[in-house]
């Protein structure tokens, strides 16, 4: 990058005096950073000048065939380091706990949850969306404000060495693994790629003594986190509970000795939930928060954008989850919906992505779980499910096709579930329940 330093100095000087930074000249305002990335199908560069147009202060571009010729470009070897290296200058001003989390299954939620305790005593930022790679995170670093006083960065990753790339940018001081499990199968070279690849945030916080909050119920994590500092939560620990009832939404009785217990019903689906709402109150408990403001917390969260949602339409009672799908977590929601009372369920799965060379093996295992199950109707929706199955159930290589026969053969007075990965767009079907 030529003229880095007094590029650098330049950019974060104008950063520090309150400009925000946003890589979208659409959402640009006045004495904005603006930073032209390049992706599969979008360049940019060639949005820079509208970017200053709108009022940037600074334009951040690495194309000099579309860069304006503008005093406001500044022209670098690489847009995207550029923003790293300006993530990480900020991170090391910050000196409020930052709290790393990953893991297969959960992290989101659990990101939500965290957010949602920590914020009964404290200024929390938190990663907002699916900002939680390398793009994502330096965003949410930089999203900042001065007045802070915790950090919460979610870390996704789809291949070895991401998470170490990201917890480099975020240099979290505490994290969170929620599980490991077939995640990604296709990126990681299978399962043991992938357990490498999330504990690269147990090596980070090993490297500088931080703390780990560790599911003592998970051998797998208790195992890696071995000669960590480390807080547990779940069975034989302080912060346990067990569910109460087999309703819809998790109830949970927490077993602690001393302040924390009691009964909490959350408006979430799942009892695969109820290890991220004990890591919420571990943490909570972590940070001082007092235990009548986490059962607050834990029980206000409503869960949104697809993920373990309870909706009810005029005709049937939906259980959504429909974000992301794979085999571990289609495995639980299944285990959990078979759980669940009601003579007519039907259970509506689309496609699960990212298995690489398992994946028709990993969707003839689900398929038989399901099959295994009492449901009035089972409905496979994408290409893999239709290679795997066979004439036994409706089965439909797209959503769009799924849509025609469901016009047809909506369910009514049923209890449906919806999952699969975010990629089959199964929430496309929710006017036809």
């Amino acid at each position: 990058m030529w003229g880095v330093l007094f590029s650098m100095d330049r950019i974060y000087t104008i950063f520090r005096q309150g400009a925000r930074v946003t890589i979208d000249s659409r959402q640009v305002r006045k004495g904005d950073l603006f930073f032209a990335l390049r992706g599969e199908n979008l360049d940019g560069n060639a949005y820079a000048a509208q970017a200053l147009e709108a009022g940037a202060a600074l334009a951040i571009c690495d194309n000099l065939s579309l860069a304006p010729d503008h005093p406001a470009c500044l022209v670098v070897e690489d847009s995207l380091k550029a923003l790293q290296d300006l993530a990480v200058r900020y991170r090391e001003d910050l000196t409020i706990p930052v709290l790393g989390i990953t893991g297969s299954n959960g992290k989101t939620t659990t990101k939500e949850l965290v957010t949602q305790v920590l914020s009964q005593k404290y200024r929390v930022t938190a990663t907002q969306g699916n900002l939680n790679n390398h793009i994502g995170v330096p965003l949410t670093l930089l999203s900042i404000p001065s007045d802070a006083e915790i950090a919460i960065v979610e870390m996704g990753a789809n291949h070895p060495g991401e998470i170490r790339e990201l917890c480099s940018l975020a240099r979290p001081t505490a994290g969170l693994i929620t599980n490991i499990g077939k995640a990604h199968l296709g990126g990681f070279g299978g399962f043991g790629g992938v357990v490498q690849a999330k504990s690269e945030l147990y090596a980070s916080l090993r490297g500088n003594m931080g703390t780990v909050f560790v599911h003592a119920g998970d051998p797998l994590l208790m195992r890696l986190s071995e000669g960590m500092r480390r807080e547990l939560y779940g069975p034989g620990t302080q912060i346990d509970a067990r569910l109460a009832g087999a309703g819809l939404t998790l109830s949970m009785e927490f077993l602690g000795n001393g302040a924390e217990s009691g009964h909490i019903d959350t408006q979430l689906s799942g009892s695969y939930n109820l290890p991220n709402l004990l890591a919420a109150a571990a943490i909570g408990r972590h940070f001082d928060v007092p235990w009548a403001l986490i059962a607050h917390a834990l029980s206000s969260y409503a869960p949104k954008n697809n993920r373990s949602e309870i909706r009810k339409s005029a005709s049937n009672t939906l259980i959504l989850d429909a974000y992301n799908a794979n085999p571990s977590s289609m495995e639980a929601s299944l285990l959990h919906f078979s759980a669940l009372g009601g003579d007519h369920k039907w259970a509506i799965l689309g496609d699960m992505l990212e298995l690489g060379e398992e994946a028709e093996d990993e969707h003839r295992r689900i398929l038989e779980l399901a099959l295994s199950m009492e449901l009035e109707r089972l409905v496979l929706v994408g290409p893999v499910f239709s290679r795997v199955a066979d004439a036994r159930d409706a089965v439909f290589a797209d959503t769009r096709s799924c849509r025609a026969w469901l016009k047809e053969h909506a369910p009514s007075e049923a209890l449906v579930l919806l999952k699969g990965s975010r990629g089959i767009h199964l929430e496309d079907l929710l006017d036809l329940m």
